[in-house]
């Protein structure tokens, strides 16, 4: 089922979440050890992030240096499938730009169709740490918008190979937005403007990035609607768990947290104490987020699930 016709379907927030797949060598148990513990909350969809390829560099015998990529986490399709066999909840699997030629795009969403995944969500996706700047697969996509117009055109019948006839795919493509700003863009408006492309390109819902104010994700809502963005916008929420957190989590995700937060963390000394102010925060938004009549709360657990539990036991 499309992740917009559930949002159709109910006259609640609903509850989704994210998972991380595990390193190469763990089992799929993993995976089901984070999504067990949220069952109980009826999600209706889980997303399955995706991780590009990495590069090492080794010396041959001639004193050269061999640039080899390395894939850390297995891919998404088989993990949705599992996802939606065991449970049978839709399983939504990101698709990046970076890393894949645009005919390894389309064979992943034939396999994705044959599955019967009925939705993804489509992403430029990270530069690889060796990159100071994103660079897309020389046969790829430079941007989300294009790839969003590839998976469009499937959805239409039209195809890469043109010498085959195939029945046209039906997939709901999601897309992200940023409250805060996508932080290449060079201003809100302008992001706002890419954002807009992705819908007319066939984005059918947003899916915000991590914020932790949510009068930014009103007025990121309010500016969407002004321009003529009238998809659904999800918005996203992550619970701090950690010290690390504090400082990682703007670092890297380019997001400022409210002054009322900064101060609360600020006197944390703990990785208990952090929890226990992430969670009451991640409550308070959830809250206010669900009174507000959003059409879901999604949470990023970064496979790690017990926060999102304890925040969802309040809210759902």
């Amino acid at each position: 089922m499309k992740v917009t016709d559930h949002i159709k379907a109910s006259k609640e927030t609903l509850f989704s979440f994210e998972i991380l797949p595990p390193l190469k060598g763990k089992s799929i148990q993993s995976i089901y050890d984070g999504i067990d513990p949220l069952m109980e909350f009826k999600p209706k969809f889980v997303n399955v992030t995706y991780h590009r390829e990495e590069y090492i560099y080794k010396e041959r015998e001639n004193g050269l240096l061999e640039k080899i990529a390395i894939r850390k986490r297995p891919g998404t399709v088989g993990i949705c499938a599992a996802i939606m066999n065991k449970y049978q909840v839709d399983a939504v699997p990101h698709l990046i730009c970076g890393g894949f030629s645009k005919e390894e795009t389309e064979n992943a969403l034939i396999d994705l169709q044959f599955l019967g995944i009925d939705n993804v969500l489509a992403l430029r996706g990270d530069s690889i740490k060796t990159e100071s700047n994103f660079r897309p697969h020389k046969d790829g996509h430079q941007y989300a918008e294009e790839l969003i117009k590839q998976i469009t055109e499937m959805n239409n019948g039209t195809y890469l190979m043109d010498d085959v006839t195939l029945e046209p795919t039906d997939f709901c493509i999601g897309a992200a937005g940023y409250p805060e700003k996508h932080f290449e863009a060079m201003n809100l408006q302008t992001d706002l403007h890419y954002l807009k492309a992705k819908v007319e390109a066939g984005a059918e819902y947003i899916v915000t990035q991590m914020f932790f104010d949510n009068e930014k994700y009103f007025a990121f809502v309010k500016a969407c609607r002004d321009i003529g963005i009238t998809v659904p916008i999800i918005p996203g929420l992550k619970p701090i768990k950690t010290m690390n957190h504090i400082s990682f989590l703007p670092k890297f995700f380019h997001i400022d947290y409210p002054e009322e937060l900064s101060k609360e963390l600020l006197k944390c000394k703990t990785n208990s104490e952090v929890e226990k102010v992430g969670l009451e925060w991640g409550i308070h938004q959830s809250k206010q987020l669900k009174e507000a009549g959003v059409p879901c709360i999604h949470y990023y657990t970064m496979s790690n699930s017990s926060m999102v539990k304890a925040i969802a036991r309040e809210i759902f």
